[in-house]
């Protein structure tokens, strides 16, 4: 019986979550023409062709996603036969993104306690807007995301909603009479997007007074006076920040926040990795309540929106 190589299997995933030989290769650390000799000799093998030539981009034949089906389960058995040898000695790298306004306190910490239970697991943190984030993990550029949104929290492996409030300095000072003040990290964040919306609704006018690049620059700008922010209640932390409750300012709504992973073969890593997220983030969270989405992946036919 012929055996079919595991390496030929992990080459075929890469090139049906990435959608890309040239990405496939990159995230393999091989040349493409080495991914395309791999898909060629794995087609030769299996005697069929695996991918629809008529179709643009990668497109999986009725066999071919039959294929994928049955070696992402092969691949997850293996790599879990593997780890039962014990720690590996290769460094593993996970590329996480984020929105810098959310988890700049908490996020370190539960990277730090997962590294204890994984030494050999490094982690490359990337911040952003929603948008630009959950169009790069479905390209398969980052591994896990979490993230705000204002639409529902579709394909996260766990989701939750945050209370969001209105932030001033402690001697601040705003004119009613004025355009409100607002400091954020961009027109393109969400916080900025939610303080925006919120005060159209009661046709308040805003003037943005301070883009930041980091949750202490935006701290520091609001606890001197320059303006207001949104933050989520629980993130609000910092000599001179206070919640501005009694302001008069118009509602925020809840909103949507998400723990997202990867497609690919070592989902169980992630997952992992998610579930100890979800631990320091979520409020209340209880590694063993239900709030996991099935199936809790991301791909390129997800329909999450950011409103």
């Amino acid at each position: 019986m012929t055996n079919i190589p595991t390496d030929l299997l992990r080459t075929l995933v890469a090139v049906v979550d990435l959608r890309s030989y040239t990405k496939a290769a990159q995230s393999l650390g091989v040349t493409q023409p080495a991914v395309s000799a791999q898909i060629k000799r794995l087609q030769f093998l299996l005697g069929t062709d695996l991918f629809d030539k008529s179709a643009p981009g990668i497109a999986l034949t009725p066999r071919g996603e039959m294929v994928v089906n049955h070696a992402r389960r092969l691949l997850s058995i293996n790599d879990q036969i593997f780890s039962l040898a014990g720690p590996r000695s290769a460094e593993r790298t996970i590329r996480v993104g984020t929105p810098g306004d959310f988890v700049a306190a908490a996020l370190p910490g539960a990277l730090a306690n997962f590294r204890e239970q994984c030494p050999g697991v490094r982690f490359h943190v990337r911040s952003g807007s929603y948008d630009p984030l959950i169009r790069q993990l479905r390209q398969g550029e980052i591994d896990l995301l979490v993230t705000l949104s204002m639409g529902p929290a579709l394909d996260a492996r766990h989701h939750w909603k945050e209370e969001m409030v209105w932030v001033r300095g402690a001697t601040t000072k705003i004119d009613p009479n004025r355009p409100l003040p607002l400091v954020s990290y961009g027109e393109d964040s969400m916080s900025h997007r939610l303080a925006v919306a919120a005060l159209k609704k009661i046709g308040r006018d805003w003037e943005d007074v301070f883009f930041g690049p980091s949750i202490v620059s935006l701290s520091a700008a609001v606890a001197a006076g320059l303006g207001v922010m949104v933050l989520a209640r629980r993130r609000v932390f910092g000599p001179g920040l206070v919640i501005w409750d009694d302001g008069g300012m118009p509602q925020l709504p809840l909103l949507n926040c998400g723990i997202y992973i990867r497609e690919g073969s070592d989902r169980e890593l992630l997952e992992q990795l998610a579930d100890a997220i979800v631990t320091d983030l979520r409020p209340d969270a209880d590694p063993a309540v239900v709030d996991v989405v099935s199936p809790p992946i991301v791909s390129a036919r997800a329909k999450t929106s950011a409103a």
